[in-house]
């Protein structure tokens, strides 16, 4: 029997089992996956008296050569009101200046300061990747494949919950890490020919 138009509209393509099967499964994996991921980044920033969003913050706005605190939101995963706060938090130590384009005074942005890219390139070259628990759990499979495994489906699954932006970032910082840094004598380190991304954004003023 031909399908209605009104059959075609109440009937999902999908079963509902399935979909809740799978909202659970993705709930309950990347819970215990961050936990895990959680736990490692906290350790490896405890020496430079850092928190997650802390870092996170120095981190994006590095590779973004400075950043606006909503930009700064959306791919910190954080409230706005957050992401202010921790940059206010990481002005008062000298690691960033908020500050105001000059074609842009609503908007308040986010720079390193030379110690914040200091301190930010300093935690790079401490990374240790023995005592990353998602990284060893996933060297096994590196071993058999020869190769790590790869987002491709997360990342098509983010790209539609928050939008082509969040994955140009992501791709960004990426692209800045694997062509930018450079393993260097079992450290990670900033190739010596790359320039400061601190005079990127000198037309900004306060």
């Amino acid at each position: 029997m031909k399908e209605t138009g009104v059959n075609r509209l109440t009937q999902p393509p999908y079963d509902r089992r399935d979909a809740l099967l799978f909202s659970q499964r993705m709930a309950q994996l990347s819970k215990a996956l961050w936990k895990a991921v959680e736990k490692d980044w906290q350790c490896w920033i405890k020496p430079f008296d850092l928190n997650l969003n802390e870092h996170h913050i120095l981190w994006i706005a590095y590779h973004l050569g400075g950043a606006s605190i909503s930009d700064v939101a959306k791919f910190g995963v954080m409230h706005v009101s957050t992401a202010f706060n921790f940059s206010k938090k990481l002005e008062d130590r000298g690691l960033l200046c908020l500050l105001k384009r000059q074609d842009d005074k609503r908007n308040t942005y986010v720079q390193l300061t030379e110690e914040g890219e200091e301190l930010l390139l300093k935690s790079l070259e401490s990374y240790e990747p023995e005592t990353n628990a998602a990284f060893s759990g996933a060297l096994p499979l590196r071993h058999l494949y020869g190769k790590f495994p790869e987002f491709h489906d997360i990342m098509a699954i983010l790209r539609n919950v928050y939008g082509d932006d969040f994955m140009e970032i992501f791709e960004k910082c990426t692209h800045n890490v694997t062509y930018d840094f450079e393993d260097r004598n079992g450290t990670l380190q900033k190739k010596s020919n790359e320039p400061s991304s601190i005079p990127k954004w000198e037309q900004i003023s306060s």
